[in-house]
């Protein structure tokens, strides 16, 4: 969001002088325009899958390894949040699990035979349930990895075939500058709700 000031001074000075039946007019004119332009926060969820031994990614959309997974299998999910914005940021990253069992299929489904391996040395797990990334993001900048894979459990039974398991993901920001000394003390959150579990 940018917010425009604009202080403009018009000044005229018309001054007219009847001489010998002649009209003669002295102008002037000036014009002042101050414009100063906030900053602003943005950030970028990227969601991308490794491919190859190469260290080389494509977007995990593209990743035909999420379909058809077995027991026992990980999924490469690597999880990070460019800012996107002109200031430094902090972030906050949400998760949710969940298991959609396929049509006709009834239980309740264990949560915990889906996991992932979360990176507890530059995220942390704050008492509300949010992962905060113990650094600023400087604009510009991406995070480390959140997460890089999704495992699903050995123990996953004949009740888990064609189901779906789903990673929701929600990435917030807030402004760095002038709010409290690091990302736990930080307010201004978003208050878009997310769904955890």
């Amino acid at each position: 969001m940018k917010k425009k000031i604009a202080i403009g001074a018009v000044l005229v000075l018309c001054l007219s002088m009847l001489a010998y039946s002649t009209i003669a007019y002295f102008n002037t004119a000036d014009t002042a325009r101050n414009v100063i332009t906030s900053g602003n926060i943005k950030i970028e969820l990227k969601e991308t899958a490794a491919v190859g031994t190469d260290g080389g990614q494509i977007p995990f959309e593209q990743s035909k390894e999420k379909y058809d997974v077995m027991p026992g299998q990980q999924v490469s999910k690597i999880v990070r949040v460019e800012n996107t914005g002109s200031n430094p940021a902090y972030i906050r990253i949400s998760v949710a699990k969940a298991i959609e069992l396929a049509e006709g299929v009834t239980g309740a489904p264990d949560l915990k035979l889906i996991s992932l391996d979360f990176n507890g040395t530059d995220w942390t797990l704050g008492n509300d349930g949010y992962y905060y990334y113990n650094q600023p993001l400087a604009a510009g900048a991406t995070t480390e990895p959140l997460f890089r894979n999704v495992i699903f459990d050995t123990q996953m039974g004949n009740m888990y075939q064609e189901s779906k398991a789903v990673i929701k993901v929600s990435a917030q920001a807030t402004q760095v500058k002038n709010n409290g000394t690091d990302v736990f003390s930080a307010a201004g959150w978003p208050e878009t709700p997310t769904d955890r579990e």
